[in-house]
């Protein structure tokens, strides 16, 4: 399903408001752009040229903003991991996959944001994470299968590397915006099965993982299940 199919399905706009309703759009995608995902809100309806009342009966939560904002971004992200899956090199596809998802990453401080974290008040959002994470396992599996990426590489180890890469974004951005391909690249040949080493601390569960990133968008966390004891 599409991120924006539910709002297709509404009764269709004035044109007054619909035009009022791609400026807040656009408004938005630059705000977030600039100031990530808790940019002002007050300031994108100014920027928008409306009062903020407006902007609150078009997208009731900044959530609503969020999904019509980074519409273009995602389509733009989805087709280029699904391009990477067609790659008939494993290798080439997984690093194609990620080239393409720093890329985007690097361009806009917001969708830095939106990647790295999980949204559970919105099932629209947390619908398209999921098919990310799927994406993600999809062309980390194929690459270890055919033997050239190391095996002990998780789902997780690719969001911890999704989230050093925001980091490193923020601080290069405007000195050296492309310094975030030699850090990927550098850290691609960690990955490759010929460089596996044994590591001393296993990936973070998908339990575990999920809860990170709920906590980094501010939501309230899931309960872990208990962990076993340790062995003494």
């Amino acid at each position: 399903m599409s991120i924006h199919e539910g709002q297709q399905s509404r009764a269709p706009l004035r044109r007054d408001a619909r035009e009022r309703r791609a400026r807040l759009v656009s408004s938005a995608q630059q705000e977030f752009a600039v100031r990530g995902v808790d940019a002002s809100l007050e300031q994108v309806a100014r920027d928008a040229g409306v009062a903020i009342g407006t902007l609150y009966r078009h997208f009731p939560t900044r959530l609503d903003l969020l999904t019509a904002a980074f519409e273009p971004r995602l389509r733009e992200f989805l087709d280029g991991a699904d391009a990477a899956l067609q790659k008939t090199d494993p290798w080439d596809g997984f690093v194609s996959y990620l080239e393409n998802l720093f890329r985007i990453q690097a361009g806009d401080r917001g969708f830095n944001d939106f990647l790295s974290r999980r949204f559970p008040d919105s099932a629209e959002i947390e619908q398209v994470h999921d098919r990310m994470c799927q994406q993600i396992e999809d062309v980390l599996t194929r690459a270890q299968d055919a033997g050239r990426v190391r095996p002990d590489i998780a789902l997780a180890d690719i969001v911890n590397l999704i989230w050093s890469n925001g980091r490193m974004i923020d601080a290069t951005s405007t000195t050296a915006p492309d310094a975030w391909r030699r850090q990927l690249h550098l850290m691609l040949d960690a990955y490759r099965a010929e460089r596996a080493h044994a590591i001393p601390e296993p990936p973070m569960t998908d339990d575990q993982l999920y809860a990170a990133m709920v906590r980094l968008s501010g939501a309230e966390e899931p309960p872990l299940p208990p962990r076993a004891p340790t062995a003494r």
